[in-house]
């Protein structure tokens, strides 16, 4: 059964100026309101900054996610690794990309210890790939990597700028236990791509799926004011037998109303489903 979850941070202040931040401040009240509001699934959020601090980094972090995570019966079943796209390790060497390489399989360990699921990767904005040999430094790396996710039942998927041939042939070579695809509703708008061809080209390896709407070549913008056709995008993920979570990592409200505006997302989304 498809279930509806938000990124972590969308129940929080904004904070820079910045459509999503880890929460530093608000990280644990957001699991209160998340209950009240009738929210069940959360998707974790690590960046660079500070990311040793991070909770999902520290043993007394872990309890605490556990502890609130039982007591407001959330589920985190998912993470979005913004560190990977900020410090990616495809685009250095030597040393430092060790380090990376390291710092994401530290990532995973603590991933694996909270039961998480599914691990996004983005290849977008910093983290794309731009040429063959950040092509040939991914796989080498997971190749390095690919143990910690068969250990702890682990899959990477990815978020990625390619077109659906592009992108196809990128993740095939890769065992589809462990690697998969993070559909993003939004980006691929933003990109001009068409959904059917995406979805008919690659469906079957769409592990997650983050709901947001962008303008064509431009920025995120309430669902349903982009160039998403949404409705369509449903409906071919439910003919492609999609039964997955869709995460909502949907525009901020400009009046400060995060959660009645994640909830009035949530609900459009449902209508959505049902209506395939």
């Amino acid at each position: 059964m498809n279930q509806i979850g938000f990124m972590q941070g969308r129940l929080s202040p904004i904070e820079e100026g910045k459509i999503q931040v880890f929460p530093w401040s608000h990280w644990q009240s957001e699991f209160k309101i998340a209950q009240n509001l009738g929210f069940e699934l959360m998707e974790w959020t690590i960046e660079q900054e500070r990311l040793d601090e991070n909770p999902l980094m520290t043993r007394w972090g872990r309890q605490q996610i556990s502890q609130l995570c039982s007591q407001y019966c959330i589920t985190i079943r998912s993470l979005t690794g913004d560190c990977f796209m900020q410090a990616p390790f495809w685009k250095s060497e030597g040393r430092q990309q060790r380090t990376l390489l390291e710092q994401m399989a530290e990532v995973l360990i603590a991933a694996a210890s909270l039961e998480i699921s599914y691990v996004v990767v983005p290849l977008v904005d910093n983290g794309s790939l731009e040429n063959q040999q950040q092509i040939d430094n991914l796989y080498q790396g997971l190749d390095i990597i690919r143990p910690l996710l068969r250990d702890g039942n682990l899959k990477m998927v990815f978020e990625s700028d390619f077109s659906p041939a592009k992108l196809l042939k990128l993740i095939s070579d890769w065992d589809s236990k462990y690697f998969g695809i993070n559909y993003d509703i939004g980006n691929s708008a933003a990109l001009g791509y068409d959904p059917a061809l995406e979805i008919a080209t690659y469906g079957s390896y769409i592990g997650n799926v983050h709901v947001k709407d962008r303008l064509l070549g431009g920025t995120t913008v309430p669902l349903g004011k982009g160039n998403a056709n949404l409705p369509l995008v449903f409906k071919l993920l439910k003919e492609a037998n999609y039964s997955g979570q869709y995460i909502l990592q949907t525009a901020r409200a400009v009046d400060n109303d995060h959660a009645g505006v994640l909830c009035s997302y949530r609900d459009l989304v449902k209508q959505l489903i049902s209506n395939t």
